[in-house]
């Protein structure tokens, strides 16, 4: 779409937006996608409180791809004030799209107060997206939760951050009866070159599950081309 077209249209989706019809007000979210950040922005602010969930979810999740200075403090506050931890867990998300270093901390508050695994482990993600070591304590934690999801975030985020520190803590994944913590491994020992990664690397391409092996393979191609 021209930026011609694409002025011609916002009075449309504007009116689009504020219709009573909830398809229409996701058609326009759709529409936001071949905008322009400075031209999406202010629209998809009229829906992010909206009464539809699917909608809200969709705004936040809209913010996180447009890159303006409007985004990160509308998703931080809705990590922190919003009842509904299926958006608070859409924010966290958006947040690590953003590529915000400010976003650590309400992503780290959001992971160690919130009681709700989802949005811990949308945190989780985030977190490693951004690869700030000041999130290497909160993902070392993340390893002892009892949910294999949040284990999976973590291990990938480890990789993410490549503080070396994380390796031994993260090896005893190696013999997880979870298939995929261990392609997450595989995945996050490629990123943390060390002779304890090489080691457990070379055990991992010989994992039952094809997934893990190829995963580990792969890693050891990177590991091999970049040493």
């Amino acid at each position: 779409m021209s930026s011609i077209d694409q002025n011609l249209n916002l009075p449309n989706i504007a009116q689009q937006l504020e219709s009573e019809n909830s398809r229409d007000r996701l058609r326009a979210l759709v529409s936001l996608r071949d905008l322009s950040p400075e031209d999406a922005v202010p629209l998809i602010l009229k829906v992010i409180d909206d009464d539809n969930l699917q909608i809200r979810s969709m705004a936040i999740f809209a913010l996180g791809l447009k890159h303006t200075e409007d985004c990160f403090p509308v998703l931080s506050k809705i990590l922190e004030t919003e009842d509904d931890y299926g958006i608070r867990a859409d924010a966290a998300g958006a947040l690590g799209y953003l590529q915000d270093n400010r976003a650590v901390e309400p992503l780290l508050r959001a992971f160690y107060e919130d009681t709700e695994w989802l949005v811990r482990f949308s945190a989780a993600v985030s977190l490693g997206n951004l690869g700030d070591v000041r999130a290497y304590d909160a993902l070392i934690q993340a390893l002892d939760s009892e949910e294999t999801m949040l284990h999976q975030a973590a291990i990938s985020a480890l990789g993410e951050v490549g503080d070396l520190r994380c390796v031994d803590k993260i090896l005893k994944f190696a013999q997880s009866d979870d298939w995929l913590t261990r392609q997450r491994l595989a995945e996050a020992l490629g990123h943390l070159k060390c002779d304890k990664s090489l080691s457990a690397l070379n055990y991992l391409v010989k994992d039952p599950h094809p997934q893990v092996v190829t995963a580990a393979r792969y890693a050891l191609d990177a590991y091999e081309t970049n040493t």
